[in-house]
Order: structure tokens, then sequence, then C-alpha cells
């Protein structure tokens, strides 16, 4: 049978069900068995279980868990009040001081957790009433820490590296530490658009009355100091070559319930089953998504869509860097529909053939893939990060948050340009690990 037709009804199959509201592990399960089925038949389907049990039989995967449990165990500390809390004290003398101190807590935050809408969730429900109330424009407060909660997507630990480094077979330490400088530099960027957009117009901010003793100063960090020191050491283990991430991520995880339960006394029965609960539905989802995206990379493989990508990619007549801009740009319209996790999941099979085939390094692709994903969760319509601040402060419009967001997109442009040019910026460290 020509591959045509299969790869048309199953590309057809996949949108209508993303469209149509399905989950996207249904929607990629689905529409990959159709595509075995016309292309092996029956014979073909009946090894599709194998191959969703074999896609999660990784040491490496075991890593997920861990770090998720490692930040529900945080989340529930009320670490990320005290986080911003000690920020805004030492950053207040800076112009639009709030926001700037959001976009680091939000930084800080992601390091810990890894999800982007819980940095937005926990850090907003703060900052954002915080800055209102001290006289802020509601779409500039609200805009900083939307934009700045998908910092946890590109700072390690982020789960979508694990991913990534799964599905690539790239050393997922490597990926955790070539994401420090991008997260380092984007939360700068960030925080001078701020500044400047303040200074420009200081009815944004109003400047702060009163100042900050160094005794406050110094006293916000006694409860901050135990989480920080723990982000060091997973991601020191990691850079010395001491530990595997997943042994890094069992470390990690341990020490955020010794934080959360002798630090900030927060561990009870209640408060530990809420914990493994959401840490077993975010497993849960993330790797029911995997095993069904498995079943349609079979399909891709059956019709060598990643062949025919690469071939593609290396028969324009253009610049390597013009093709890998065509195909960011491809990726950031698919984001505007799909989550950050389907994305790797569904792309990297696709894209990465292409990207080799070009002569590129593969754990550079996978944190330029990061930085654009970013802008997955903070561009509608399905923006998760905008729906989040929204569902945690019901008051504000969501027109305003979309507003104040929207600059952050093009500042996420300019930083995937910078790292799309200058590779080194994200091969150095990496290079440098033990």
């Amino acid at each position: 049978m020509s591959v045509a037709l299969p790869t048309a009804i199953v590309v057809t199959t996949l949108l209508v069900l993303i469209f149509l509201g399905c989950p996207i592990f249904v929607s990629l399960g689905m529409s990959g068995a159709i595509g075995i089925l016309l292309m092996r038949g029956w014979a073909g389907i009946s090894q599709a279980p194998l191959a969703m049990f074999g896609q999660l039989e990784s040491f490496t995967l075991v890593a997920v868990p861990l770090f998720i449990l490692m930040g529900e165990a945080l989340f529930h500390t009320g670490i990320g009040g005290d986080l911003y809390g000690a920020l805004s004290k030492w950053l207040r003398g800076l112009p639009g001081g709030l926001a700037v101190a959001s976009i680091y807590a939000c930084a800080i935050f992601g390091a810990m957790c890894g999800v982007s809408i819980a940095g937005v969730a926990t850090i907003g429900v703060m900052a954002v009433p915080e800055m209102r109330k001290r006289g802020y424009e509601t779409s500039f407060a609200a805009g900083s820490v939307t934009a700045a909660g998908a910092l946890a997507m590109l700072i390690p630990p982020s789960l979508l590296f694990i991913l990534y480094g799964e599905l690539a077979r790239e050393s997922v330490g490597k990926l955790f530490i070539g994401g420090i400088i991008p997260g380092i530099i984007l939360a700068t960027m960030m925080s001078i658009y701020v500044i400047v957009r303040v200074i420009r117009n200081p009815s944004l901010a109003p400047k702060e009355m009163g100042g900050v003793t160094w005794r406050e100063k110094f006293g916000s960090l006694t409860k901050v100091w135990p989480a920080v020191v723990l982000i060091a050491l997973v991601l020191g283990t990691i850079y010395t070559g001491v530990c595997t991430p997943t042994e890094s991520a069992a470390i990690g995880s341990a020490g955020a319930f010794i934080i959360a339960a002798v630090v900030y006394r927060a561990i009870n029965v209640k408060s530990t089953r809420e914990i493994l609960r959401a840490s077993l539905l975010t497993t849960g989802a993330i790797c029911a998504i995997l095993a069904c995206a498995m079943i349609f990379s079979q399909f891709l493989n059956l019709v060598r869509i990643p062949d025919a990508i690469a071939a593609w990619a290396v028969s324009m007549e253009i610049p390597r860097y013009g093709v890998v801009i065509i195909l960011m740009l491809f990726l950031i319209l698919l984001g505007m529909f799909i989550d950050g996790a389907s994305m790797v999941i569904v792309t990297t099979p696709i894209v990465l053939p292409a990207i080799l085939a070009l002569g590129f390094d593969s754990l550079w692709y996978g944190v330029v893939l990061l930085i654009n994903l970013e802008m997955a969760v903070i561009t509608p319509p399905v923006g998760l990060n905008l729906y989040t601040m929204k569902s945690v402060l019901p008051e504000l419009d969501i027109g305003d948050i979309i507003r104040g967001t929207m600059p952050y997109v093009a500042i996420e442009v300019l930083c995937l340009l910078i790292f799309i040019f200058f590779p080194k910026l994200t091969l150095w460290l990496p290079s440098t690990m033990g």
C-alpha cells in the first residue's frame, strides 16, 4: 500500500481528535493504531502493547516521579511565598522591583519543581495581589508572573529534559546543566525588560516608599536557604558526575520531605496523602502520553517520515540555520495548540533526524527546543500558564493576563535566536562536567 493515504488518514485523525478535545494520549494512541493497522494489519497491532511497556522500561524515567515528588513536597511547604518575600526585600530598590522579584522567584521555584504551572500558581497567588495593592498596573503585574512561570520548563530539573533525553538518547545530566545558562539569561532578559519599561513609564509600577533594613533582608532568608541548598546539592551531584539524574532525584525527593517536615513542619498524614496523590496523577499522565506516543512513533517509522523530513532538510537550498528557523516557526505554531510534554514526545522523533542531518548537536537542539516550548504555555488559545493565572486569581480578566504576557513572547523569540546562532552558550557548561 502507498504510504500517502495512510499518512493522510493518521494525520487527519490526530488533528480531529485534538480539536475535539480528546486527551493527547488518546489522540496519539488511536491515530497511531489506525496507521499501523492500515500498514501491517492486526499482526502489527498485536505488537503495540509490548512497544508501550518497552518505552517505559528505563532507569532514566524513574527520575520523573522522584522529581515530581520533590516539587510537590516543597509546594506544600509554602516556600514559594517565603521565596517571593525574600526577593522582594532584596530587590525593592529596583524600578519594578516586585515584578523583578516575581521573575526570579519563579525561576528559583522552577528549579524546585520543574513544572511551569506550579510556579505560576504558587508565586502568582501572592505576588500579583501584592503588586496590585502597591499600584502596579494589572496586566503588567500578571504578565511578569505568567511568563516567568515558564522558566521551570528550561531550568533544571526540568521534566521535559528527561522526556527529551529518553527519546533522543541524550544525556539527561548534560541537558540539565545545559539549561542553566539559558535559564539565567532568559530570566535576566525578562527582568531588564521590566526595569526599562518602568523607567520609560513609571505609572506601571510606582516607586516603593521606605527602605528595608539589612536585618530584615537577611532574616527573610532563614526559611529559604535549605531549599536553595537542596537545589545546589541536586545539580552539583549531577555536574560533578557523582550521581546520575535518577540518583540525584532520589536525593532531592528525600531532602524535600526533610525540609518540609523539619523546617516547615508541613508533613502530616493528610499532606502526605495529597503529595503522593498529586505526584501519582502527574506521573501517570506523563507515562500515558509517553506510552501512547510510542505507537504513533512506530507508525512514523513504518512510513519513514523522519527519514523524509531529514532528506528534505538537507536538500533545501538555503543555509542550514534558515532550515532551523523554519522548523522553529513550525514548532511555535504547533505549540499554540499542544502542551509542552506532548510537543516533546510527538515532535522529537520527527524533527531530531533533520537536525542531526544538518550537522547540529542533539544536546543543543534539546535546549533550543525547550526555549521554544516556553512560548507554548504563554500563547493562546492553549497557553496553560494563562489559564492557571486566571484560575488562581479569578478576579483578573483573561484579556489583561494575555496582554501583559505577550511582550515576553518577543523576549523568548529573541533569546531563541541568540541560542540558535551561538550554540557554544549552550554547550560550554556541559563540556566542563565531571
